[in-house]
């Protein structure tokens, strides 16, 4: 049976459910009522719906409703301030991506949060690679081809992304740095109203996360050209990686849980816990591949050295670039 959730589904599987009022949590009992959960982009994309699986599984180990609260915008980071800004008494957690925590710090002028020091990094829950596909009216039919194309027509061709700062974002400036190619990035409030002008052909490409991009393709509404993870995808093993092409290219996405900073040590090891056991359940492990992504379990200790060691990795490519948002 596919196990993969919908989009439909998985905005049903959160609607109507309210966020309780801020409950005093002890290691032991936590959760003792419903607990809100802040996603950082719009619904039905790549991450919410895996947001929306682990959070169902949580519900299932611990008899409380977990709620997602989309607070979009700005590449993840209006949410990733408003987890920063939550009473943190474990009422309220929310989602840790690489966009606002890794890449946002360089990318961004000014931020009203530090990724460093006013989020407590619980635990890691997935990996996940982008893929390049293209609208059918692009000739090119390989990474080879589209950056003869590209190269043959500066300034003509543009790419999508679900906001500036985000993996999708960076893996195009990846490209356009490594392969020397000249395109217009056109970032949208989310990957859905991006697939739109995608398949209408005004925008002509997009690094999407898998999920949503080996959909499109697999519907005929764009072309696969390349994943961006260090292998091929086991969703689409045919595809080839961005590095078979151009050697070093990788770019991956990730999600984790976080709180705002704060938060006791005692919740922080009771909410790692139950993550690492949700983690471990096989239903998971099969929602989150057929999803394209893996489980990816960490210490609190061992995801603030990775989110540091991240940023310190895209600041060089983000300078080199040239991307910048004021």
């Amino acid at each position: 049976m596919n196990t993969t959730i919908t989009r439909r589904t998985a905005l049903g599987l959160g609607a109507g459910l309210l966020a309780a009022p801020a409950i005093g949590n002890a290691q032991g009992n936590w959760p003792s009522g419903p607990i809100r959960f802040i996603g950082l982009f719009p619904p039905g994309g790549g991450t919410d719906i895996l947001s929306r699986i682990w959070c169902i599984k949580m519900s299932e180990i611990t008899g409380q409703q977990f709620v997602v609260e989309n607070r979009s915008g700005s590449g993840g980071n209006v949410g990733t301030e408003a987890i920063a800004r939550s009473t943190p008494d474990g009422n309220t957690i929310g989602l840790a991506s690489v966009a606002p925590l890794a890449i946002s710090p360089t990318l961004y002028a000014r931020l009203n949060y530090s990724a460093a020091r006013d989020i407590a990094l619980i635990s890691g829950l997935w990996q996940l690679p982008n893929m390049l596909v293209v609208n059918n009216d692009v000739p090119a039919r390989s990474v080879p081809e589209l950056i003869a194309l590209l190269k043959a027509n500066p300034g003509k061709y543009a790419f999508a992304s679900s906001g500036s700062g985000t993996t999708v974002h960076l893996s195009g400036e990846m490209f356009k740095f490594m392969a020397g190619v000249d395109m217009l990035h056109v970032p949208y409030r989310g990957a859905a109203p991006a697939h739109i002008d995608l398949a209408g052909g005004r925008v002509h490409m997009i690094f999407d996360n898998i999920p949503q991009a080996l959909a499109l393709a697999r519907d005929g509404k764009v072309r696969a050209l390349a994943v961006t993870g260090a292998q091929r995808s086991p969703q689409a093993p045919e595809i080839p990686t961005m590095a078979e092409f151009l050697p070093g290219f990788e770019v991956s996405s990730w999600g984790g849980v976080c709180a705002p900073v704060g938060i006791s040590p005692a919740l922080v090891r009771r909410i790692n816990e139950l993550t690492k056991q949700s983690l471990e359940n096989e239903d998971i492990k099969k929602r989150f591949y057929d999803n394209g992504a893996t489980t990816w379990y960490t210490t609190p200790e061992e995801f603030v050295r990775f989110r540091a060691d991240n940023e310190a990795a895209f600041a060089p490519l983000i300078r080199a670039s040239g991307a910048k948002v004021d």
